[in-house]
């Protein structure tokens, strides 16, 4: 059975995967008439690097052992640059957006603290 923090992370990871294209395949982003093609392929490029880092991560937690990868501190971090916005102001204030990232990096802080301390304990039953 996986463990909590190995859940945490890949629940991460698949929201990373899907969540992109629930929130940008519409008329807000990809439908958006108002929208160059060149942002639009902006929006592809975004929505092609979630599913691959979403992929990434699950590969990396059920695969050979490594660390895990997300992009929702980048995802977090473009909130910093001049004139962005999570959402458009004709289409609200973006709030939920930003929430929903804060719940996404805890879970993977959370997810990755309780796996070091279970590779830890299990070194030291080895030791």
């Amino acid at each position: 059975m996986p463990s909590l923090g190995r859940t945490l992370i890949a629940l991460v990871g698949l929201t990373t995967m899907i969540g992109c294209y629930i929130a940008d395949w519409n008329e807000t982003h990809i439908y958006n008439p108002s929208w160059t093609p060149h942002a639009k392929f902006h929006n592809g490029q975004t929505m092609s690097m979630g599913a691959a880092l979403g992929s990434t991560t699950l590969f990396f937690l059920y695969g050979p052992p490594s660390s895990p990868s997300s992009s929702t501190a980048g995802r977090l971090s473009a909130l910093f640059y001049p004139g962005s916005l999570a959402v458009d102001p004709e289409f609200g204030e973006g709030a939920p957006q930003v929430y929903i990232c804060a719940v996404l990096l805890s879970m993977i802080v959370v997810g990755t603290r309780l796996e070091v301390r279970l590779i830890n304990a299990e070194k030291n039953k080895k030791a």
